[in-house]
């Protein structure tokens, strides 16, 4: 099928508030994982997650009315401008019918939904009068629809951790099909909230030390907060107008366990990583880098590397892989986004990134974990998402080397 072009991309995230802080944050291995400091207590235990601790000066203002918009919608905002930044696009360009916006998240408001439901249940005030629409699950894409006057298809996508990468593969689906000439689309995510991480901490998932993907001595995963967008572009749109390529997005695949809504399931998984190289119309051995999902859990570190065997066999132990989230953390419905940020940072670098908290000699399983940054020989990469409720989503990009790496 046709490659997609990305354009431009941007990151903001507890690990670096730009692509550049980002990147530098994976290769020098600076997890951004700290005690959570939140608005109020409840309880006495301390949460550790990947907050962002202080926006950008011009988020306050860059969203316009400022209460209007919910944290995940100024985060995806900021994303944004840096995307279309980089891709060289005006507000011209961008305004009318053919340009249109998908961005993924879990929960949406979440900060407006924990906010209202304090005031209404402990406090015995009224909620803000602008708490549906900043809780509102499309909020952040109508914020980006409305900042450029993006006319064409918006759409939020739900769907728990595949969120983010399910809004790419559609989005790289409609400038396939014809339905728009360019596309931003992403994830983002911010429900680092006194409720969420109480609920979080009920399912016993977090982790009570490090996250430690693929190890023996994992024990659960570590929250974050952040987004990433991408502008999507036809190869020929972008070169009519000069555009920089970034990177081709080659494949997507998803694909859903229809089975037990927490528990997933290698075959369901391995599924979608097929789907995604037939879309793309490559072989597994053309996949020189593997960003991992990589949660730290028991049970989803445990289906992802039997995915990776069933598709990959033996090959599976010679792919360098990186599981990014010890350093900024499992930003849920975000995570798709920015771990093909990642993928692609890896690959402009030829480089995968070191997974922190692994050590070889506690690996549970015959893959190849860069316990440290280790060469790429090619320009391909898989970027894996397995969400609760068995949604299953695989995006193959290539990116070319940078010539300063």
């Amino acid at each position: 099928m046709t490659p997609v072009a990305v354009t431009g991309f941007g990151v903001c995230s507890a690990a670096g508030l730009d692509r550049a802080a980002f990147a530098d944050a994976l290769f020098e291995g600076r997890s951004a994982v700290g005690e959570v400091v939140l608005p109020r207590t409840v309880g006495r235990r301390a949460f550790r997650a990947a907050q962002i601790a202080t926006l950008p000066a011009q988020a306050a203002t860059m969203a316009g009315e400022g209460r209007a918009y919910d944290r995940f919608s100024v985060l995806a905002l900021l994303a944004a401008e840096e995307a279309v930044a980089a891709a060289g696009l005006d507000e011209g360009t961008l305004a009318g019918d053919r340009t249109s916006v998908l961005l993924g998240t879990g929960i949406g408001g979440a900060t407006a939904i924990d906010d209202s439901h304090h005031a209404l249940y402990v406090d015995g005030r009224r909620p803000d009068p602008l708490t549906i629409p900043r809780l509102m699950a499309h909020a952040a894409p109508a914020l980006l629809s409305r900042r450029w006057g993006c006319r064409g298809t918006v759409l939020a996508v739900s769907s728990a951790c595949a969120s983010g990468a399910q809004a790419i593969g559609l989005g790289m689906g409609f400038i396939r099909a014809g339905l728009a000439e360019r596309v931003l689309v992403g994830g983002s995510e911010a429900s680092l909230t006194p409720a969420a991480l109480q609920s979080w901490q009920a399912m016993r998932v977090l982790t009570s030390t490090l996250c430690r993907p693929f190890t023996t001595a994992r024990d659960g995963m570590v929250l974050g907060e952040g987004a990433a967008v991408f502008v999507l572009e036809s190869e020929a749109a972008a070169q009519r107008r000069g555009a920089p390529v970034l990177a081709l997005l080659r494949g997507y695949g998803t694909t859903s366990d229809a089975g037990d809504l927490i528990r997933p399931d290698p075959q369901g998984a391995a599924a979608a990583i097929r789907a995604a190289l037939a879309s793309a119309g490559l072989a597994p051995d053309d996949i020189a880098h593997v960003n991992a999902h990589g949660t730290g859990t028991l049970l989803n570190d445990a289906a992802e590397a039997q995915a990776l065997d069933i598709v990959f066999g033996n090959a599976a132990a010679r792919i360098p892989l990186s599981a990014t989230k010890p350093v900024h953390g499992h930003t849920l419905g975000a995570s798709g986004a920015i771990e093909l940020a990642a993928t692609i940072i890896a690959l402009h670098h030829r480089l995968a990134p070191g997974t922190l908290g692994f050590a070889p000699e506690q690996a549970a399983f015959p893959l190849a974990i860069s316990a440290a940054n280790q060469p790429i020989t090619g320009a391909i990469g898989l970027s894996n998402s397995f969400a609760f409720g068995g949604v299953n989503a695989a995006l193959v990009v290539e990116a070319p080397a940078l010539a300063s790496s």
